[in-house]
Formats: structure tokens, sequence, C-alpha cells
């Protein structure tokens, strides 16, 4: 786990989708997007983003086991990008954000996200947005413990 900072994020510009189910869902997703926008030659921007709507580790527990989570992902694109009936074309709002980089399997996250929370409380800040998971690296290309996952939380 990296150091916990506070940080300013700015907006970007993303085409996402949103389904409710379990985060099983969020590999499905990201693929459905990314071939949408190169169906479409839309110019991806960076990593994929997956956005938690549930903000405690209680909340997504309950929410993944009842198939009831919120799974939204995005990929940042840049130039014009427009949506389907499916697909949105929307910008991600920018902020305060606390960071932190989770370095392993995406199933080992819970203990960096346990001193996340912790370090947030203990700073008195309060969660006013969903959690973002940024995935810089493809988990089919590098060893598991090599998996990279960038957290960030919006703050205020």
């Amino acid at each position: 786990m990296d150091e916990i900072a506070i940080v300013k994020v700015p907006k970007q510009k993303v085409l996402g989708i949103r389904k409710s189910g379990t985060y099983r869902l969020i590999p499905e997703l990201l693929m459905k997007v990314y071939e949408y926008a190169v169906s479409k030659k839309i110019a991806i921007a960076g990593p994929p983003v997956f956005l938690c709507h549930e903000t405690s580790p209680e909340s997504v527990r309950e929410a993944n086991e009842k198939g009831t989570a919120v799974v939204e992902v995005a990929w940042p694109v840049a130039g014009t990008a427009k949506g389907n009936r499916e697909i949105r074309a929307y910008d991600l709002p920018g902020g305060k954000m606390v960071r932190t980089v989770h370095y392993g399997p995406y199933e080992t996250c819970e203990p960096t996200y346990l001193k996340l929370f912790s370090w947030i409380a203990e700073k008195g800040l309060i969660i006013n947005g969903p959690v973002r998971e940024i995935y810089p690296n493809d988990p089919r290309e590098v060893k598991p413990e090599e998996i990279i996952t960038e957290i960030l939380v919006p703050v205020q």
C-alpha cells in the first residue's frame, strides 16, 4: 500500500455504464464499454475506472451478497464521444480526494480499504461520492502480485 494523501483530481470525460448486480460484473462491463469505444473510433485516454457507490466495507459486502450493488464502470476518452441507450458519455466530477494504491490481487484489497477508511475517519473527513478504483495495468498481462489498483475517495 502506498502512502495515503489528499489530492485534487480534475474532472474527466468518460464513456460509462451502470448496472445493478454483483461486483463480478466489472470485467464484463469494462469490456462492453471498451468495445463500444473501439467500434465508434473513440479515443481511450486513460485506464478504466470502477465507481463503487457503496461506501463502507459492510455495505459493499451486503450489496455484493444480495446482488444489489450499483456497478458503474467508465473509460476516460478524448475528443467527441456519444453514447447509446446503455452506454453514456459524461464527465466524472473532480475535486478533493483521498488517494492510495493497492498492490496485489483485487480480492486482497480489503486491508488497504480498512486502513484508508480509518485514516479518513481520523482526519474527520466525510465521504461525499462514489469510491473510485483505477486499474492502470491489465490482470491478464501481469502476475497477480503485480496488479495495481489506485483508490480515490471523494471527501469534504
